[in-house]
């Protein structure tokens, strides 16, 4: 198995922090989507995954927006709880699509860029270290 590379925008990071979702929960759920656990294959490289929260489990708990290629790489772009709004609307997942295909175009050492831009940040997962902006 390819080693995945699971990112988390900047947006999402921050909507992470208020679910209390944790690196780990991103990295299993990124795991299970390489297994082909996907809730819902919405197009064009984005899919929908459920990730539990802690005492809803994933039924009631969040559901995150990922940008991927299905191998190995995983960008999660977007989230929200089940009890806040029910999907993304159709505007919203062409929005979610364009950034995919950006994403998903970039290159080893533009990925790099990103992440000393504090655009994205890389999640641990397994022998990787989280990748994150340095201050300054």
């Amino acid at each position: 198995m390819t080693a995945l590379r699971v990112f988390r925008t900047r947006t999402f990071t921050r909507w992470m922090d208020r679910a209390g979702l944790t690196d780990e929960d991103l990295g299993q759920a990124a795991t299970e989507m390489a297994e082909g656990l996907i809730d819902a294959d919405l197009g064009r490289h984005v899919v929908k995954k459920r990730v539990a929260l802690a005492g809803r489990g994933k039924r009631g708990g969040a559901r995150t927006i990922v940008a991927t290629n299905l191998e190995d790489r995983w960008f999660f772009l977007f989230g929200f709880v089940k009890n806040e709004r029910a999907h993304i609307n159709r505007d919203e997942l062409k929005f979610f699509q364009e950034v995919a295909k950006d994403f998903l175009e970039l290159t080893d050492p533009q990925l790099q860029v990103a992440i000393l831009a504090g655009e994205i940040t890389e999640v641990p997962n397994g022998d990787r270290k989280a990748q994150e902006p340095h201050p300054g």
